[in-house]
């Protein structure tokens, strides 16, 4: 059997992670098996459609290198992709369960509905419609049709017996018949629900696996029912967990989770969001957590989906983060950054600097933009902005002139260093500290915040030599010089 998997997404917002988890799942298991990955775009719900909603989808799936085989962009055998574009073929399946006994017209309006409804509640019965179109004779349609009456297209289920579902993570499941309704397939505005047009869909795509989230299971007998009412195999269904916050409620904005791309905007990379979606309800094995692209693609299958909740953990995800950056080679990592640094910046930076500095500052940096607090100094001209209160800290505070003279000693230890590299930097500036009675580490502290403006920074001799060393006495005088306005 050839794989064929797809992502069906409703274009009615920006992309979540538990709806691109189930993408993830569908590309990994095609690429896993050399299969076929197809995106479709699931539009019937014209009131919630979003403008802008399909290039949102597309732009995820991009971003995390999760590219398809098929779709709106690409073509194929099968399309079109797009489910607003594909109202015929709905219609024809339509009117082929009409035909055969298996659908009707229902011609009942949203008041009686309201009605029905209302009653039901208030016997204490489960909501669902009365199947009072269901037996209408061809006189009666006749009759309503002539009346101008709006009709929407119910599935005939039967009164009796069971239905058997199957699951990848659940095995069999029966369902007595007796418990479900007669559901609508075809709305009044001619465009079907996601019942009748995901499974018309998926048999002429020929899709082979349907991984979903398990809110879909209590639908999964009428899918059968469908597959049954044509004729069709149904493909193997995998119902995936959701994915819960640390308060084991549903996931939402107040656990600290986010759409795709605003992770993409926080500077999440997109293997380590990868990874961390694809442990959210699959595991390698009991303790592997940094799993690459590759990894994931080798190993992953269906059989190996965890059926309990997953939990979202904001701190992990960030950690993983921290990992995945740590992981890449320095000009990867400059390419990464640049962008933000630009942005902070205003103006284009030398790439070349960026990935010079690259190991000095990836072992601290979590998410991308944090490289502006951390190396903006390094593109910086003219005078740091920096308090004075700053420069002398708790160590130096209301002692200006010791910090000024210490600043000057490092001066003129700096002028008479031959070699400007951090070792010889270092061997020049440490003895200083002893000289004048202080610890190296409040030394150090005061030429830091002189040369970089910050209390933290990268190795400060390693930042000394990247910067230069006309760059670097300079910034110290200018220090000096605050200083001296306080010693006057």
């Amino acid at each position: 059997m050839t794989v064929r998997t797809r992502y069906a997404p409703s274009p009615t917002g920006v992309p979540h992670l538990g709806n691109i988890r189930t993408a993830l799942y569908d590309w990994l298991l095609a690429r896993r098996h050399g299969g076929t990955f197809i995106l479709r775009i699931e539009d019937t719900d014209q009131q919630r459609y979003v403008e802008g909603g399909v290039e949102a989808l597309q732009d995820a799936l991009t971003w995390l290198g999760m590219d398809w085989d098929e779709g709106p962009d690409k073509g194929g055998a099968f399309g079109p992709y797009v489910q607003s574009q594909r109202l015929d073929i709905y219609h024809e399946h339509t009117q082929k369960l009409i035909d055969t006994g298996w659908a009707y017209r229902c011609y009942c309006s949203p008041e009686r509905l309201d009605q029905v409804r209302a009653a039901q509640q208030a016997r204490k019965e489960p909501p669902r419609y009365d199947r009072h179109c269901r037996d209408l004779d061809d006189a009666q349609r006749a009759e309503r049709e002539a009346a101008g009456d709006r009709a929407v297209v119910r599935f005939k289920t039967p009164l009796t017996g069971e239905t058997e579902t199957h699951d990848v993570l659940r095995g069999s499941v029966l369902f007595r018949n007796d418990t479900l309704d007669d559901f609508v397939i075809l709305k009044s505005d001619g465009f079907p629900t996601y019942h009748l047009a995901a499974m018309v869909d998926d048999h002429l795509m020929e899709i082979t696996h349907v991984i979903r989230g398990d809110e879909w299971l209590p639908s999964a007998p009428r899918h059968y029912l469908i597959y049954q009412a044509f004729g069709w195999k149904p493909p193997i269904f995998a119902h995936v967990s959701r994915i819960l916050g640390p308060d084991k409620a549903k996931l939402s904005k107040r656990h600290g989770a986010h759409s795709v791309l605003e992770y993409r905007e926080q500077g999440y990379l997109p293997d380590a969001l990868v990874n961390f979606l694809a442990l959210l309800g699959w595991s390698l094995d009991d303790h592997t957590e940094i799993i690459d692209r590759e990894t994931l693609v080798k190993n992953f299958d269906v059989d190996r989906l965890i059926p309990n909740p997953a939990v979202f953990n904001e701190e992990k995800l960030l950690w993983m983060n921290g990992m995945y950056i740590r992981m890449m080679a320095p000009r990867a990592f400059a390419e990464a950054t640049r962008p933000h640094l630009e942005k902070a910046l205003g103006r284009e930076i030398d790439p070349a600097l960026l990935e010079r500095i690259a190991p000095f500052v990836q072992e601290r940096v979590k998410l991308l933009p944090e490289i502006v607090d951390m190396a903006d100094f390094f593109f910086t001209t003219g005078t740091l902005e920096y308090g004075v209160e700053t420069l002398l800290g708790k160590k130096f505070a209301g002692e200006p002139r010791i910090a000024a003279d210490a600043l000057a000693r490092v001066v003129s230890a700096s002028e008479g260093t031959a070699d400007w590299r951090h070792e010889a930097i270092e061997a020049s500036v440490r003895p200083l500290a002893e000289e004048l009675g202080m610890k190296a580490g409040d030394l150090f502290g005061l030429v830091r915040v002189a040369i970089t403006g910050k209390t933290a920074a990268p190795p400060l001799f390693e930042t000394m030599e990247v910067l230069g060393r006309e760059a670097t006495l300079e910034r110290i005088r200018s220090a000096q010089e605050r200083l001296a306005a306080l010693i006057r």
